[in-house]
């Protein structure tokens, strides 16, 4: 039992600066019940002392709600990624290894430059298109049972974790991911987003888009929120079909 030890070991993947090396640190904290990741590296934090006994410099991360909503604190913890927020250190085995995701760039330590996934999200044009210069009243309304499974789209709070896990994001290839594609199904099904539809499909029909899903799985066994992603590109197929064939021998409606 993980109550019966009296300090927690972690060993960090830690990078001083994004040019140079890392390099694996040792720590030793005492042990509180029902600790997280993130308290765990806070009491680091305010005591920087590795299990050598040797003064070093805090250990750096990137947090924000601490209620797994932000997703900032993604992490690969005993080479899984996830969020240390809601990572128990009693449900962890030790010693605890934490590392920065491997898919982004690392920054310092265990924060990384998630800026490819928010440069995704302009690509396919996530969001609803609206001009500013009047009030445009109360939104459209959808039907309940696109609602109910657009607010689950509606849950990525753009961690990173599915890019982490997916296998063909890369440094080899261009794929934008399973959270950009998901949310290309999101926006389309909104009744005012549907304006930019044919645009987000033709975006998306190359090798950076759907073409780029090996159907791995991972993304969808590993998002936190537990949002459906592979039923979206699935259904994003079905959809980039239908727009082929509209784009090849014409149409004049837009849906």
């Amino acid at each position: 039992m993980m109550s019966e030890n009296k300090t927690i070991t972690f060993i960090i993947t830690r990078q001083d600066h994004p040019d140079e090396s890392a390099y694996d640190e040792k720590f030793e904290i005492p042990y509180r019940e029902n600790m997280n990741v993130i308290s765990a590296l806070m009491e680091i934090r305010r005591n920087p002392v590795n299990a050598d006994g040797e003064s070093t410099t805090p250990v750096y991360w990137d947090m924000g709600c601490l209620e797994e909503v932000c997703g900032a604190c993604s992490m690969v913890i005993n080479g899984t990624p996830r969020q240390s927020c809601t990572a128990l250190v009693d449900q962890l085995e030790q010693p605890i290894r934490l590392a920065p995701m491997t898919t982004f760039p690392v920054t310092r330590d265990l924060a990384v430059d998630r800026s490819r996934m928010f440069d995704s999200l302009k690509k396919v044009k996530a969001w609803v298109p609206i001009d500013g210069t009047h009030d445009l009243g109360p939104g459209p309304k959808m039907a309940e049972s696109k609602r109910q499974w657009a607010y689950e789209l509606s849950k990525c709070m753009t961690c990173g974790v599915c890019l982490e896990a997916c296998p063909n994001v890369n440094s080899k290839t261009d794929f934008i991911g399973p959270a950009a594609l998901s949310q290309v199904r999101l926006f389309n099904s909104h009744p005012t987003g549907a304006m930019n539809k044919s645009e987000r499909l033709q975006t998306i029909m190359d090798a950076e888009g759907l073409m780029g899903c090996g159907n791995a799985q991972n993304c969808v066994q590993s998002c936190p929120k537990g949002i459906p992603l592979t039923t979206s590109i699935a259904a994003l197929y079905r959809d980039t079909a239908i727009e082929s064939f509209k784009s090849f021998f014409g149409s004049d409606s837009r849906v």
